[in-house]
């Protein structure tokens, strides 16, 4: 468990995600607003959720908590394959009262640490080319843009937009 101070002075702690927290993370994604969600692959269901979780053995997952409430998710999927060893997806979530305090950063900061931990070569995300927060928290931690999918997302304004593809060498 890491304990964090964010930006306006509450305090947070990431921890390891786990099984039980099935029930809170689906709450996290309960709650959080149409613009928060505006990016995401939502609808989330419960289902969704214990999809990711079960995939557990395959990630590297932390969640942030402020007062005893899940207000963040981020994860690195680890692929199982042979042929994609050392390669990793990330994903981040944070609710709309967390974002902008640099929870983000504290969340993706230490998931690239227990990456370069676990000896993972290259972490790769995409990011829809309007979400201009996260790209440029992406940018801070090292993310290159390695090209564009065009119209790659059909937003919630019903159209469709461009999606960067990032990706970050952990190793050399």
């Amino acid at each position: 468990m890491w304990k964090i101070v964010l930006k306006d002075g509450r305090r947070a702690r990431l921890r390891f995600l786990t099984v039980r927290d099935k029930e809170s993370l689906f709450d996290l994604f309960s709650s959080m607003s149409e613009k928060a969600l505006e990016w995401s692959g939502a609808p989330y269901t419960m289902e969704s959720i214990e999809r990711w979780i079960s995939s557990l053995p395959n990630e590297i997952a932390l969640v942030a908590e402020h007062q005893g409430k899940i207000v963040g998710w981020a994860s690195i999927y680890k692929f199982p394959s042979p042929r994609r060893k050392g390669l990793g997806d990330l994903a981040i979530y944070l609710h709309q009262d967390f974002q902008n305090v640099g929870l983000g950063a504290a969340m993706t900061g230490r998931l690239l640490q227990l990456a370069k931990n676990d000896n993972m070569h290259r972490i790769q995300l995409t990011v829809v080319k309007e979400n201009k927060t996260a790209l440029h928290l992406y940018e801070k931690f090292g993310f290159q843009n390695e090209g564009i999918s065009r119209d790659a997302y059909y937003g919630q304004d019903n159209k469709y937009h461009d999606i960067v593809n990032m990706g970050l060498i952990l190793k050399t």
